[in-house]
């Protein structure tokens, strides 16, 4: 059973979420490159020495903001087994539950995913690299998806699953950049839930698509 944090550790967590919280914050007011470490620190409230206790430089902070949100996207994205999905109305609800769970992820910390959309792949080439690999796994995620529902016959067998990955996760991640226009709680569910009905009419098998018109 794991100890319980002294005060001490306890105090150094919370400094460092003050710290990230507020990178990010100055991220999206001033922007990456126009934001310096004194910046972070005098809003904080800390000694400019005070924060490489707790991280060694800028980058370092926009590394750890990154790889922060792209696990929670991950988690996301692997909640529920490709594999799962026997028809295609399994694999709406599906869908549906995954969108839900991203719905969360964008507005549980909308300046997050302006980092992660409009500011990260900006700042050099290695972590346009990054972000570019994050995209490269979720479509290889989304893949598999759609390859088992080819598989199961309730998409179509000349499906080009690989372009058809890409080309959903691009519709997702327009939507989520949408929403940073559009915040209201329901512009993300409208979106992805037009989405999920492209993929549904366009992608399906004849069978399939009566299926669905008949509700199954």
């Amino acid at each position: 059973m794991a100890q319980p944090l002294s005060r001490v550790e306890r105090r150094k967590q919370e400094t460092r979420r003050e710290i990230l919280d507020t990178a990010l914050a100055c991220f999206g007011e001033r922007g990456y490159h126009a934001t310096g470490i004194s910046d972070i620190a005098k809003r904080v409230g800390i000694a400019q020495g005070t924060f490489y206790l707790y991280f060694q430089s800028k980058h370092d902070i926009a590394e750890q903001v990154l790889d922060d949100l792209m696990a929670r996207l991950s988690a996301a994205l692997t909640e529920l087994p490709p594999e799962a999905p026997a028809t295609l109305s399994d694999y709406r609800a599906q869908a549906g539950r995954i969108t839900d769970t991203l719905t969360r992820v964008f507005s549980d910390d909308p300046r997050a995913a302006r980092f992660l959309l409009l500011q990260a792949a900006a700042i050099d080439d290695e972590m346009a690299e990054r972000v570019l690999g994050f995209y490269d796994s979720a479509a290889a995620l989304q893949s598999s998806y759609l390859q088992h529902g080819v598989d199961a016959g309730y998409f179509r067998a000349d499906l080009d699953v690989e372009a058809a990955a890409r080309a959903v996760n691009g519709m997702l991640l327009a939507a989520a950049m949408y929403q940073l226009r559009d915040p209201a709680p329901d512009a993300f569910e409208r979106l992805t839930r037009t989405v999920r009905e492209i993929i549904y009419h366009g992608l399906a098998g004849e069978t399939s698509r009566h299926d669905a018109r008949d509700g199954a």
